[in-house]
């Protein structure tokens, strides 16, 4: 996931009030929380084996350094173990993760949760999942092409093994690059933690509780007015429930279908929802884009010019120019690995970087 968030462990009081709640094709037994919050128990689960491309460091990827999230920004992450929850094919899921291999004879153990019987969303969950762990992406090249670059080459020694990953779905990334607009991180981490936790579900599975982010039917039925105030989302609010009515319907393209077209096609789709400029555009786009805002700019411009712009706004563009002339077709893969290993970089090249 890409944005600078840090995993939260979230363990709420059950009052008692049981009700059955359909969402798409799936009904679920529901409790009500003391928050509002609908709590579901997966009670029913499956386990698979993925085998990823080598090299694949299972924990650089999952639980990425910088804290960018794997699905939700409440998953938990213990002891080598991603406990974590999204919606696959219009289904709550649960899933335990965990290596039982290493960086380079890597094999992923998971466990899904579901509801009810799995029986027809065994291949369907699979499947995904191997999409959004990027299980066949393959590295060598982008390692080949780091090595040669005197920036390169000290993140991908570092980050040796870590792939990119896809979100849970288009409408969380979209939130959460609106989010993102116009705030200092902070701000972003209240806003979008209050709408996970007062309007998403709660997955309760294998002892672990772990807010899933709301669908767009949870979101389009709420008023401007209240999302506003309850989540101070401000102006944010309109282009959130605009992006869940236009989403609810299931018309737009997933992330697995986006990563699939050319990255200026993908581009361009997205850049037709409300509320998504180049900016929001390149951090929802699937390992494509070079996204660089009033934050990124200043470590971007250290590192290609050797000094912080004096006028962030107005470097923007020249530094997004001057990524995309340097990397190219990997200037995503750059961007996503430099942001990583900020602490790292720094020291070896005896600057100070920050994204925040």
């Amino acid at each position: 996931m890409r944005i600078w968030i840090r995993p939260h462990v979230v363990v709420r009081s059950v009052v008692g009030r049981v009700l059955r709640q359909r969402r798409g094709a799936e009904v679920y037994k529901v409790t009500i929380s003391a928050s509002g919050a609908s709590l579901v128990r997966l009670e029913k689960n499956f386990s698979f084996v993925l085998s990823p491309k080598a090299p694949y460091n299972f924990e650089l990827t999952v639980k990425k350094p910088a804290g960018w999230d794997l699905f939700t920004p409440f998953e938990v992450f213990e002891d080598g173990i991603m406990w974590t929850t999204l919606h696959i094919d219009g289904t709550l899921v649960g899933l335990k993760l965990r290596s039982v291999g290493e960086t380079d004879s890597p094999r992923i153990s998971v466990t899904a949760f579901l509801a009810r019987e799995p029986d027809d969303k065994k291949e369907t969950i699979a499947g995904l999942l191997m999409e959004k762990l990027g299980v066949n992406d393959e590295l060598g090249r982008f390692y080949g092409f780091a090595r040669r670059d005197s920036i390169l080459k000290h993140v991908v020694d570092d980050l040796y093994g870590m792939h990119d990953t896809l979100g849970g779905s288009v409408f969380d990334l979209a939130i959460l690059t609106i989010c993102l607009q116009m705030a200092p991180l902070k701000r972003s981490e209240q806003m979008l933690e209050c709408l996970v936790s007062k309007y998403g579900r709660v997955a309760e599975f294998d002892g672990r509780r772990v807010n899933a982010w709301p669908v767009p039917s949870e979101i389009s039925v709420v008023s401007t007015k209240e999302l506003e105030t309850r989540c101070r989302l401000g102006y944010r609010a309109k282009y959130v429930i605009q992006l869940a009515k236009i989403l609810e319907g299931e018309a737009f393209l997933t992330l697995e279908e986006l990563a699939r077209l050319p990255a200026e096609e993908s581009k361009r789709r997205l850049m037709e929802l409300p509320g998504i400029g180049d900016y929001s555009a390149d951090i929802i786009n699937p390992r494509a884009g070079f996204p660089i805002d009033a934050w990124s700019v200043d470590v971007f411009g250290k590192l290609f010019f050797g000094r912080e712009p004096k006028n962030a706004r107005d470097a923007i563009e020249r530094v997004k120019k001057e990524g995309i002339r340097r990397w190219g077709r990997w200037s995503w893969m750059a961007f996503f690995y430099v942001a990583q290993d900020l602490e790292n970089l720094s020291k070896k090249l005896s600057v100070k970087l920050r994204l925040q």
